[in-house]
């Protein structure tokens, strides 16, 4: 039986980064699509609860269904899991990205929520994401390179409760793959006024990323800079067990 890859992402069923990322994993096994119906950045792992979900079938032919859904990149994943798949998928994948999820982004991130769901199911997951957000970027020099990565986790497998976070920088040629940790960074928000017709105020919420260590070679942030894709493996268990020791000397 051929593996049963199910791809999602948050920038909607229709963007050019998902069509690029069907084209690298359908070689590898029979592919199911179901992702939203629309732009969902920065949903993270949230989910649709007040109002309901809807789904809508796009199309199919040989090793390929594509399906919409009206919730959050998290939801998607539920109702192909729970309501549409006649079997649990062998991986999922999401992206691939306009937007780089390296460092503090993947905890914002929609395309991240998708394998964090992956991997609460204990399902080998891998999210891709490109340091682009022109939704009309170029992404197809990046197939080979996610159906290598894909092709790996089928055949390694991943343990249970973690994920791969890749991320590509915006080159043309890249210079190899890394494996990297997460770099600490932190975005410096800003909020620009826009123009509001009913009173009250409205801004525009922009900013910009600060890496907090630019010259450690073992981050993501680094490793893009220096035209590497970046692999982060993320665990979803967040327990700071380093914490837990010391606070065993706490008078609780």
């Amino acid at each position: 039986m051929r593996p049963l890859i199910l791809l999602s992402n948050d920038d909607g069923y229709q963007s050019r980064g998902l069509a690029a990322l069907i084209e690298a994993v359908r070689p590898l096994g029979d592919v199911f699509v179901c992702a939203p119906d629309g732009p969902r950045s920065g949903a993270s792992c949230s989910i649709t609860t007040e109002v309901p979900v809807s789904y809508r079938h796009i199309r199919s032919e040989e090793g390929l269904k594509i399906y919409s859904c009206s919730g959050t990149p998290c939801v998607c994943v539920k109702l192909a899991l729970d309501e549409l798949l006649m079997r649990q998928p062998d991986l999922i994948v999401a992206g691939i990205n306009h937007g780089s999820n390296a460092s503090i982004n993947m905890h914002y991130s929609g395309t991240t929520a998708v394998t964090t769901e992956a991997a609460l199911h204990g399902i080998p997951s891998v999210a891709y994401s490109l340091d682009n957000h022109d939704p009309s970027g170029r992404v197809e020099h990046l197939v080979p390179i996610c159906a290598h990565i894909a092709k790996l986790t089928l055949e390694n497998g991943l343990p249970y409760g973690s994920y791969l976070n890749v991320n590509f920088p915006d080159v043309e040629e890249i210079k190899g793959i890394r494996v990297c940790r997460m770099a600490y960074s932190r975005w410096v928000e800003e909020f620009e006024p826009c123009p509001r017709s009913r009173g009250g105020h409205h801004f525009w919420l922009t900013g910009e990323q600060v890496d907090d260590e630019p010259n450690n070679d073992t981050t993501d942030l680094w490793a893009m800079r220096h035209d590497y894709a970046a692999i982060t493996p993320i665990m979803v268990d967040p327990t700071d067990h380093k914490l837990i020791q010391t606070m065993q000397d706490w008078d609780l």
